[in-house]
């Protein structure tokens, strides 16, 4: 069977090439991915699949059928969205939207989602159950896998596989994760409330600034000093608003920033504490506070059994030498899940950087390119390890 598979990517994969490069030339924003969405639709109805449009606002469902009566169903999720960042790639098939960009790989995400179905209806008869394709919008925002488990995405489902291009190992390679691949995302909000004055004066004022200033700081220096280091934990400000004239005294500032954990325990104790610190500084200096700790997307965790299919089936597919077991989980997000809630799921990285190059562009920069070559590989492997999941059952 794994030679069949290779045999009927290996004819798809001009077509395959081709859908990548037109999506890459058509970016769209989370929640604004209609024309990727009918795009998508197209290709899977002409490959014989049940598709369902407009699930998760602009998602879309392709389903396999097989000759198996088990309502149970195998899941394969890909994302189809882009990013707000201008193309600096200098290619022929660079995006045509000004400020728009598929800088983080979403576009091969889709194409390889589209093969893996494209070779499975070709197998459909030999298949032990149902495959369901997810094409997920809006993960740029971490909302589009809610949007779908909403409309019943993963209704029946008993296990989900997804891929994420990964640039800092080379095409053709694929990466494993067991356990933790990446971080929980949070959402934090600080707002400082002090007391305006002259800026000659600032004894008979409450400095908002400089106090932000402090919280800034105290937070940064008591993560060295108070968290776990084999649990890290990354606070990252990213804005600062406040302030209204250059000889004026800030009364408020607002801090917006990101937090990032991988472990649950650590990232449940996470809002207290920061609240704790701020309270502090703020209570020094006489001024007060206002501490909005919103929870975002957990931390992937991926499944050791599903881990172990989609390990020994790109051995298979592609011998061990070119699978790497990952030793360090990354920390950025990934609104996969929120699928692992509702199923067990596994998650591995393609790799899509080019080999003789001494710069691979990373994930969201303007440059940012993949080599071609990696399509195949990743519908190869989802593929076989699909086929080779139901055939365990």
């Amino acid at each position: 069977m794994l030679t069949r598979i290779k045999e009927i990517a290996n004819n798809l994969a001009p077509r395959l090439v081709e859908i990548r490069r037109h999506i890459h030339s058509h970016p769209e924003l989370s929640g604004q991915e209609y024309q990727t969405a009918a795009f998508v639709a197209g290709v899977l109805s002409s490959s014989g699949l049940h598709v369902v449009e407009g699930v998760g606002k602009t998602g879309v469902i392709g389903e396999l059928h097989s000759t198996n009566h088990d309502d149970r169903v195998l899941a394969i999720r890909t994302d189809m969205d882009a990013l707000p960042i201008q193309e600096r790639s200098g290619l022929e098939y660079a995006s045509r939207t000004e400020g728009v960009m598929h800088a983080c790989g979403h576009d091969v995400h889709t194409t390889v989602g589209l093969g893996t179905a494209m070779v499975m209806s070709q197998i459909a008869d030999e298949l032990g159950g149902k495959i369901r394709f997810l094409f997920q919008p809006a993960e740029e925002i971490a909302q589009g896998a809610n949007w779908m488990v909403e409309d019943g995405a993963m209704n029946n489902v008993a296990a989900i596989l997804g891929v994420h291009v990964f640039p800092s190992i080379p095409a053709g390679s694929v990466g494993i994760r067991y356990g933790a691949l990446t971080a929980a995302a949070d959402d934090l909000e600080i707002m400082i409330l002090g007391e305006s004055g002259h800026g000659a004066r600032p004894h008979e004022a409450v400095d908002a600034i400089w106090i932000a200033s402090q919280v800034i700081t105290a937070l940064q220096q008591a993560i060295s000093r108070t968290q776990n280091p084999l649990r890290p934990v990354v606070l990252s400000i990213g804005k600062i608003n406040g302030g209204r004239a250059a000889n004026v005294i800030a009364d408020k500032v607002q801090l917006l920033g990101t937090v990032r954990s991988l472990h649950p325990e650590t990232r449940a104790q996470l809002p207290n504490w920061i609240e704790n610190i701020v309270a502090n500084v703020c209570n020094s200096y006489d001024a007060k506070y206002q501490v909005n700790y919103r929870q975002g997307v957990p931390s992937v965790q991926n499944d050791y059994a599903l881990t172990q299919l989609l390990q020994s089936s790109a051995e298979e597919a592609w011998s061990s030498d070119r699978v790497q077991v990952l030793p360090e989980p990354s920390l950025g997000a990934e609104d996969f899940s929120v699928y692992l809630d509702h199923a067990p799921g596994s998650m591995f990285r393609l790799g899509v950087g080019y080999k003789d190059r001494i710069i691979n562009h990373p994930l969201h920069h303007p440059q940012f390119e993949v080599d071609e070559s990696a399509i195949i590989t990743g519908v190869v492997t989802l593929a076989y390890a699909a086929y080779k999941y139901w055939q365990s059952k």
